[in-house]
């Protein structure tokens, strides 16, 4: 037994190794602490059957973020001036959010990630005008805030095209709040 290379003890311990490696890289990758090489996906399509389209996506960096009892959120900026049901508002919102979500999923996943430990906060504000969304959209681009337009296709209540939510983040609240801290609560 002396002449083998190799004895089932030593593979054993060997896959094991191997093994334990695997799992803790692909922990690793979970949490951001190791790039993953693989190409991204596609991006989301621009429109879809629920009727909306998401338009405009500002260039984002991931700034990371501090500690973790940091505060993140998501904002949805909604157009008061349209006029839109409760219903229709809330539908409005939910593209925003998910359109948000999925540009944080490429270009800021750590913000993502804190944002998910947080409660994924999500608070809706409104503005009287296209002018003023279409303001604070700029102004969020500016601070390299990931945002989303949703324009509505135009089926129920409101005219085909209209800008009716713009949704900031997810990012650090204190980032959000320079940009929508002054609108009021929807």
């Amino acid at each position: 037994m002396g002449d083998k290379l190799l004895d089932s003890t030593q593979i054993i311990n060997g896959l094991a190794v191997m093994l334990s490696f695997f799992v803790g890289y692909r922990y690793a990758l979970k949490r951001g602490d190791v790039k993953d090489s693989s190409p991204e996906g596609a991006a989301a399509s621009a429109s879809g059957s629920s009727g909306f389209s998401v338009s405009e996506a500002a260039p984002v960096a991931d700034k990371g973020f501090g500690g973790f009892n940091d505060n993140f959120k998501m904002v949805l900026v909604v157009r008061n001036d349209l006029k839109m049901g409760k219903g229709k508002i809330a539908a409005q919102c939910g593209h925003g959010a998910v359109g948000a979500y999925q540009r944080a999923v490429a270009r800021t996943p750590r913000l993502l990630r804190a944002w998910e430990n947080c409660g994924c906060a999500k608070i809706a504000v409104r503005v009287e005008s296209e002018a003023e969304l279409m303001a604070i959209k700029k102004a969020a681009e500016r601070q390299q805030l990931n945002t989303c337009l949703i324009r509505d296709a135009g089926r129920t209540q409101i005219e085909a095209n209209s800008k009716t939510v713009l949704a900031v983040g997810p990012a650090a609240a204190v980032d959000i709040d320079r940009v929508t801290g002054h609108l009021k609560l929807l």
